[in-house]
């Protein structure tokens, strides 16, 4: 049996470039898709479909040794934001009086401890009417100002260190990991009128204080909400509060989306027509991620003779792909051959089981560690492998797929350039890294992955449609937990808190229909509406 998907939570010539429309599947999309635009200071990018109007000031810190983090929390929240329209993401420090102006709300993170906050930055605050999304660090320098307790009600206080393993929010409890040990925020409040507590933390003895208040146009999180995330994390509190901010509310709306995962030339033909029918009889469109090309180069699964061969030689294969489709099934690119190479990387060489944009190994505490991207990596690399792949389908008669989605999740920045150029459009979580906003040398030894409770337009420029529950996996892994349906749907029901949110999650065929009956029946019964990709694309 294949290893399991690791769960994880990044231009040609003319001639070529038209052998890439035909086989992939440009779209008019992807020219209205750019990449987010760089400056010395600051980076811009796109909504996503179907956003309003919002303009999002997006600041963050910059000094000390962990400075670094402000634009690892920059990147998160300018994705979010997304969603709500365009957004600009700056170091504080090079902020001036009266650049607030030009944009609907602003969100600063306060994620270095006394980080210098430019006297016009906190002027401009203090006197603007415009939604203002405080987070973490330095209220303080806020609260300093005259005038502060009076108009908010509230004054800065101290760190609680309290273990606090949970979140509360629209009477649901939201998990916090007990690796955070950084400290929430505990305001002191003056004028209860003042201030509504919009989501509390949940000590371990059972007593709560505010995580997220809210008072007038100012709106403060206790916390960075991007560290130690789960599924099931306070982080969907954050997603959801940013309706208030940057979406002007919001009518309550709930969609499910499936995907069916690691279809290759080697997958059961009578395995994928069952789960179709299933699907298709309970009125489920569907997902089908599909790697054309199947590589086993060492024989591990063919007494040590190497295999190699793609869906033009298995017919039957081709036959249940194109079964699927009549059944509402939409086929999605999930890279060529989903390995690298003749090596482990991080399993067996083996297609499905491996990473095939990005290097990564197994250490001697079985967890998988992201190494950084393969030794070709390029733009025209990444590209060439998009349209070897787009081929296959093409020449099979299954159409060019219009969506992309990197094995095991992972790349690096010149492939997700290579996808946006090709399809603007994936379906997958993003694996981003410092110095995809600063314009800086990318750091590959500080990656970090984010999933998403509804679409956005991430920092790559490219469409992502969400995936944000994982997945059904009967056996433990790498020090990933078993998770069975009851726990997707047990996530599927704390993602409720997002207003108009979603559940979306991945099957493998390969452990047939039993377990997709529970999930599906569960999610439905949770009052979601289960949607294809193309719904959640076009806004």
């Amino acid at each position: 049996m294949r290893a399991p998907k690791i769960s994880r939570r990044t231009l040609l010539g003319a001639g070529a470039a038209t052998a890439a429309a035909v086989a992939v599947g440009v779209n008019s999309m992807a020219a209205d898709a750019a990449p987010a635009t760089t400056t010395s200071t600051s980076k811009t990018g796109k909504a996503a479909p179907g956003a309003g109007s919002a303009k999002t000031l997006v600041l963050y810190d910059t000094t000390n040794d962990y400075g670094w983090l402000g634009e690892v929390y920059a990147t998160q929240t300018a994705n979010l934001a997304s969603h709500f329209g365009t957004w600009t993401a700056a170091p504080v420090a090079k902020y001036k009086s009266g650049d607030l102006n030009a944009y609907t709300a602003v969100i600063y993170l306060g994620s270095t401890y006394d980080e210098p906050l430019p006297a016009a930055f906190l002027t401009d605050v203090m006197a603007t009417s415009k939604p203002v999304v405080w987070v973490y660090d330095n209220i303080w320098q806020l609260a300093a100002k005259d005038g502060f307790t009076t108009k908010y009600g509230f004054a800065s206080g101290t760190f609680d260190l309290a273990s606090v393993t949970e979140v509360a929010y629209k009477g649901k409890k939201l998990t916090r990991s007990s690796d955070n040990n950084s400290g929430i925020m505990n305001l002191p409040i003056s004028d209860t009128a003042k201030v509504s507590t919009l989501a509390t933390a949940v000590r371990a003895d059972g007593t709560t204080f505010p995580w997220a208040v809210k008072s007038g146009n100012l709106t403060y999180i206790g916390e960075i909400p991007f560290s130690y995330v789960t599924h099931d994390d306070r982080y969907l509190v954050f997603a959801d509060l940013l309706f208030d901010a940057l979406g002007g509310g919001t009518t309550e709306r709930h969609r499910a989306l499936i995907r069916l995962e690691d279809v290759g030339p080697d997958a059961d033909p009578d395995d994928l027509k069952a789960i179709a029918d299933y699907l298709a009889a309970e009125k489920v469109p569907f997902s089908v991620a599909v790697y054309p090309r199947y590589r086993d180069p060492k024989g591990v699964n063919n007494s040590g003779k190497a295999q190699d061969y793609t869906l033009a030689s298995k017919p039957k294969v081709v036959a249940a792909l194109k079964y699927m489709q009549s059944k509402g099934g939409t086929l999605i690119m999930h890279g060529y051959t989903h390995q690298y190479g003749a090596v482990a990387n991080p399993y067996d060489g083996v297609s499905a089981n491996d990473f095939e944009f990005y290097m990564a190994h197994v250490d001697a505490n079985d967890s998988v560690i992201y190494d950084g991207p393969v030794k070709e990596d390029s733009v025209t690399w990444a590209t060439a492998r998009m349209v070897s792949s787009g081929a296959v389908f093409v020449a099979t008669g299954l159409g060019a797929p219009k969506i992309f989605e990197f094995p095991h999740y992972a790349a690096s920045p010149a492939d997700y350039q290579a996808v946006n150029s090709l399809f603007g459009k994936r379906y997958d979580r993003g694996l981003y890294f410092p110095g995809v906003l600063t314009g800086a040398k990318y750091d590959y030894a500080r990656q970090f992955g984010q999933f998403f409770p509804y679409t956005v337009r991430d920092v790559y420029g490219s469409v992502v449609v969400p995936e944000n529950i994982g997945n059904v996996e009967p056996e433990a892994f790498n020090n990933h937990p078993v998770r069975l349906p009851a726990d997707l749907i047990a996530s599927a029901e704390r993602n409720l808190v997002v207003r108009d949110g979603v559940a979306s999650c991945f099957y493998h065929p390969y452990l047939g229909t039993d377990h997709l009956k529970t999930l599906v029946t569960g999610v439905k019964a949770l009052g979601y509406t289960f949607v294809s990709a193309d719904t959640m694309l076009n806004g």
